[in-house]
């Protein structure tokens, strides 16, 4: 097959190597990864066979420069089969996956290969090398050792098996959530049981409906979280209940999508690889690479919020317990349960604030949200430009393609967002790259951000919650990390950096929604072009650390639980899955039945198909250095270019290309302080 009947097999003529989304077919992947994956292997021999001795271009630079097809082939398809899947692609993705991990060992567990990058890092100080340079044959030396290039042959031959059982099982779970997701969404037969929604989101639901060949009914669709936007407005608890059991029930009711054998043999696979890579569990092989470093410190973090957490989250609790008493409307007399939290919550926060999130809703429509908002503040931190691309291919008709200019105008990259939810995308919100940047392969980046923001009807303006707003902005902090990389070798791109080190620089970027030079050029009415009345702006500042009990104890809850998971040895009987979940929750001290996890065991897709296993922990982590750093702008004057260039200089451009907390050294002047994350939370007992 050539590159006329493959697209996918010659790099892209469009600007910024945009992959060309209009000629790719389903039937191109898989030839695609084949021929990727042998062009590969045969670079790869390449380097290990030169007769040359090492040098840091015949083998590192060399390695920087190899798979580019690969490369470019699995760029297109992990981002569509994660956001606009079929059967076809996930039938390639399970039938790839193993093939992939197969291939990464071949590479790191070459004796050959690695005899040349080990004989380059013990002459590391001969070399004549850079900082950055250094610091790429380190992150070599490393990454090999730690995936097994030091192992007997036997050893090395059961890591091989345990890495392609893993890859199978990941896309498994991955698929089955997707499926009982669906398969779990509630549909409404009357619209008077919808009674609370607003008007947009009675008719979102109508519309999810007939897609779904429900005609004259009205379905409410399943995000990734535990908790459900709609359980805020519902007024019929017995909706609100069926809302709340279709979520926690995904992945855990013994069908086709069952994912409790699944994720238990994944935790037992990941506990028996760290064994053979000398560790004592999953959780210290990888947080031995984060910035925490040890189980122990993650730990300590999170056992010294969860008491103040919990604590305020049962304060809450018996508040909304005596607003349910107080309830006359309601009729009945009934104990809080979770389903009634949000919903109860809305109410006291209205009461308290005087702020209903149905009134602030009408001024938060997408379009000022994305290009008065999240594009405005990054033009007056970083002088960006943002040009939408009507000329450019799309792998979907929501997609939209921008193209980001920087502030002497010279081009630096393309931004792509696709916000609306659909059956063929998996939930949540995250931020990936189509092309990294790097300037020894002159590739500047393409970046994305997705969304699930429900669709409204044709014509009808979509109008965001504001956590959709915050998330908006949260994700585009990630694009930004991709979209200001600045350095030479691909490993060290945009958002390479340690998963505890991740999330900072997007929640970072959470602070310019409500930042009021921003709020007042975005928060205007959809209709009237009002802007959002002071007397809200006050009450949603005020509002603010309302419900940070429940959000941080179910946050821990998650994070808690993630480890519990990691910490098993090689040796350990995990048995019943929910058995598990329980104790683990007890005994981390965070269950409460009215505050279920963010996410429970057989839909937690971040630690069991996604990066994040062992390292759920990263957000809160992470959110030390958010807060901090938030203190510092404010310090500093907030929305400048010269903060904004300081903050691109020393930390954003820099990617993985120098030690994470050096990074922030460099950007803050000083190591974190935790003070203003307990201070943000309402946490100052901890």
């Amino acid at each position: 097959m050539t590159s006329r009947d493959n697209p996918l097999l010659a790099p892209s003529e469009l600007p910024y190597g945009l992959p060309p989304f209009d000629r790719i077919a389903d039937e191109h992947y898989l030839p695609a990864f084949e021929a990727g994956i042998a062009e590969h292997a045969q670079e790869v021999r390449a380097i290990a066979t030169n007769p040359e001795p090492p040098t840091f271009e015949n083998t590192i630079v060399a390695l920087e420069r190899a798979g580019r097809l690969l490369g470019r082939v699995s760029s297109v398809f992990f981002n569509l089969a994660a956001s606009n899947t079929n059967e076809t692609l996930q039938a390639v993705q399970a039938e790839i996956a193993p093939k992939l991990a197969a291939h990464s060992d071949a590479i790191h567990l070459d004796p050959e290969l690695f005899a040349r990058i080990e004989d380059l890092y013990e002459r590391r100080d001969s070399l004549g090398l850079g900082a950055e340079q250094a610091w790429l044959l380190r992150r070599y030396h490393l990454d090999f050792q730690r995936a097994g290039a030091g192992l007997p042959e036997e050893s090395q031959t059961r890591l091989r098996a345990l890495n392609e059982e893993l890859s199978t099982l990941s896309t498994r779970f991955q698929d089955n959530l997707l499926g009982d997701t669906n398969d779990l969404a509630v549909v409404v037969s009357t619209r008077d049981e919808l009674a609370g929604l607003s008007e947009d989101a009675i008719a979102a639901a109508a519309e999810a409906a007939t897609a779904r060949g429900e005609d004259g009914k009205y379905l409410i669709k399943l995000g990734l979280p535990t908790a459900q936007p709609a359980l805020a407005s519902l007024h019929d608890r017995g909706l609100r209940e069926r809302v709340f059991r279709a979520s926690t029930s995904r992945g855990n009711r013994g069908n086709e999508y069952d994912n409790t054998e699944v994720l238990a043999r994944i935790a037992t696979l990941r506990a028996e690889r760290a064994a053979l890579l000398g560790h004592p569990h999953h959780a210290a092989y990888v947080i031995e690479d984060q910035t925490a470093k040890t189980p122990d410190a993650a730990l300590s973090l999170l056992q010294r919020l969860a008491p103040v957490a919990v604590a305020n989250a049962q304060a809450d609790a018996a508040e909304l317990q005596e607003e349910i008493e107080n309830d006359t409307a309601s009729g009945e007399d009934f104990t809080l349960q979770p389903w009634d939290w949000a919903y109860y919550a809305e109410r006291v926060r209205r009461r308290r604030y005087d702020l209903d999130d149905a009134e602030l809703r009408p001024y938060f429509e997408l379009e000022r949200v994305l290009v008065d908002g999240v594009f405005y503040a990054a033009s007056r931190l970083y002088g960006l430009t943002f040009t939408e691309r009507q000329d450019l291919p799309k792998y979907h008709p929501d997609v939209r393609v921008f193209e980001v200019t920087d502030a002497d105008g010279s081009p630096l990259g393309l931004f792509l967002g696709d916000y609306y939810t659909r059956d063929s995308k998996r939930g949540g919100a995250w931020m990936n790259t189509f092309v990294d940047q790097s300037r020894l392969l002159g590739e500047r980046p393409v970046v994305v951000n997705n969304l699930n923001i429900a669709k409204p009807p044709a014509g009808e303006p979509t109008l965001l919650t504001y956590d959709e707003v915050t998330t908006a902005f949260h994700e585009f902090g990630h694009a930004l990390h991709g979209l200001l990389s600045d350095v030479e070798y691909p490993t060290f791109s945009g958002t390479s950096v340690p998963r505890d080190f991740v999330e900072f620089p997007s929640q970072v970027n959470e602070m310019w929604a409500l930042w009021p030079e921003v709020l007042t050029n975005y928060a205007r009415h959809h209709r009237t072009g009002e802007p959002l009345p002071a007397r809200l702006v006050e009450r949603l500042e005020e509002s603010r650390q309302y419900g940070e009990g429940f959000a941080t104890t179910e946050y821990l809850a998650a994070a808690l639980l993630d480890l519990s998971w990691h910490l098993i040895g090689a040796d350990s009987a995990i048995g019943d899955v929910r058995r598990f979940e329980a104790d683990a929750l007890e005994k981390a001290g965070v269950a409460l039945e009215t505050v279920p996890p963010r996410y429970r065991s057989t839909y937690f897709a971040h630690i069991f198909s996604t990066g994040y296993a062992a390292g759920y922990y990263s957000y809160i982590w992470s959110e030390v250095l958010d807060a901090d750093s938030v203190e510092w702008f404010r310090e500093n004057g907030g929305l400048t270019r010269e903060n904004g260039d300081h903050y691109r200089r020393e930390l954003l451009a820099r990617g993985g290309s120098v030690d994470a907390m050096e990074a922030f050294r460099a950007f803050r002047g000083r190591d974190p302080e935790i003070e203003p994350l307990l201070k943000r939370r309402g946490l100052t007992g901890a």
